[in-house]
C-alpha cells in the first residue's frame, strides 16, 4: 500500500478490473478514457478461508474499511491480477539440513502454480545472502538452480530480507512480493529485527513466509524465536506466515502462497484531512455472511510524511 495518498489526476481504462501494485492502471491502451481524481489511499487485501485457500469472489459491499477507527467510504474497488515481481528467499543454512528435501519440494510446487509472465528471482542465504537465479532464466532453470543447493553454515535471514527489498526497487513490475522459506532462526545478520521491520514497513512489498517448525525442541534461542520473528516481519506488510508443523505439508503451503500472491483486492478511500505527519492505522473487516470463516490480510497502516 502507498505510504502516502496520490494527489494527481490519472486516466483509467473504463471497466478495467486490474491495477498495478502502486495503484496505477495497467499499460493496456484505454478503450474509453475515464478521468478520476486518485487522491486515494489504496489498500491491497488478500482473503483466505479456514483452509488457507484464497477467496476471490467477494464484492465491494463485503468489506468495511476504517482509518484511525473511523469508517471510510470505499471509493474504489478492484480485483488485482496484474503481473508480479517475486523474490524467493531460500534458507540453506545448517539448521535446514534435515528439512532440505521438503524445502526443495516446496520450490517445485511453488513454480507449478506460478505465472510464467511474472518476474522471479531467488536469494539463497546461510552466513550471507546471495542472488542465485533470476527470471532471465526459464522457470525450469530457476527451479533447478534452487533445488541443487546444499545446506550449511549459520543463518542470515534478516540480511536476506534487506537484500530482497533492495533488489525489488528495480523490479520489472509495480506489484512486488517476497516469499521466505525458513525456520526463522538468525545468528549471522548485520541488520537487527527492529531495523528490518522498519525497512519493510516503509516498502511497497508484501512479504509471505513458510515457517518450518516440525519439532517442539529447539537447539538454539534463534530457532525458538524464529516463528515470532517471521510473523512480525510478514504481518507489517499485509502478508502472512504459514506455520508448518509437519514437513509433508510444506509443498502445499508453497502452492497456497503462490496462488494468493496473484489474487488480491484493492480498496481505495480518501484519507482523513490532517496536516500531521506520522503513522495512520487502517482496519479492514469482512462483512459478508461468510465472515466467520474468512480472514483478511492487509497492511495495518501507512506513514504520512511531513508536508512543507
Amino acid at each position: 500500500m502507498h505510504t502516502a495518498p496520490r494527489n494527481t489526476l490519472k486516466t483509467l481504462e473504463s471497466g478495467a478490473e486490474t491495477l498495478s501494485a502502486d495503484g496505477l492502471p495497467t499499460r493496456n491502451p484505454p478503450s474509453k478514457p475515464l478521468h478520476v481524481d486518485v487522491d486515494l489511499v489504496l489498500v491491497p487485501v488478500t482473503v483466505s478461508d479456514s483452509m488457507n485457500r484464497p477467496v476471490i469472489t467477494l464484492k465491494k459491499e463485503d468489506f468495511a474499511l476504517y482509518e484511525e477507527d473511523k469508517p471510510k467510504e470505499i471509493r474504489y474497488f478492484s480485483t488485482e491480477s496484474a503481473p508480479v515481481s517475486v523474490a524467493i528467499l531460500l534458507d540453506v543454512s545448517k539448521s535446514m539440513s534435515d528439512k532440505i528435501a521438503s524445502e526443495r519440494e516446496a520450490i517445485v510446487k511453488f513454480f507449478n502454480n506460478a505465472n510464467p509472465e511474472d518476474e522471479y528471482f531467488a536469494i539463497a542465504f546461510s552466513d550471507r545472502p546471495q542472488v542465485v537465479a533470476s527470471s532471465e532464466r526459464s522457470l525450469d532453470e530457476l527451479e533447478q538452480k534452487l533445488t541443487s543447493i546444499e545446506p550449511g553454515g549459520p543463518t542470515a535471514m534478516l540480511d536476506a530480507v534487506y537484500l530482497a527489498v533492495s533488489e525489488l526497487r528495480s523490479a520489472r513490475y509495480a506489484r512486488k512480493a517476497i516469499v521466505i522459506i525458513s525456520d526463522g532462526g538468525d545468528n549471522a545478520s548485520r541488520f537487527t529485527l527492529r531495523e528490518i521491520k522498519s525497512v519493510v514497513q516503509e516498502s511497497d512489498v508484501r512479504i509471505y513466509a513458510i515457517g518450518l517448525f516440525d519439532t517442539f525442541f529447539f537447539n538454539t534461542l534463534e530457532e525458538k524465536l524464529g516463528k515470532k520473528w517471521l510473523s512480525e516481519i510478514t504481518d507489517r506488510t499485509g502478508g502472512r506466515t504459514i506455520t508448518v508443523d509437519d514437513r509433508t505439508k510444506i509443498p502445499e503451503a508453497a502452492a497456497e502462497i503462490s496462488r494468493e500472491i496473484r489474487n488480491e483486492y484493492v480498496l481505495g478511500y480518501r484519507p482523513a484531512g490532517s496536516a500531521k505527519s506520522g503513522w495512520r492505522r487502517i482496519k479492514v473487516q469482512i462483512t459478508s455472511p461468510d465472515q466467520g470463516r474468512l480472514r483478511a490480510y492487509y497492511r495495518l497502516g501507512y506513514l504520512v510524511a511531513h508536508q512543507n
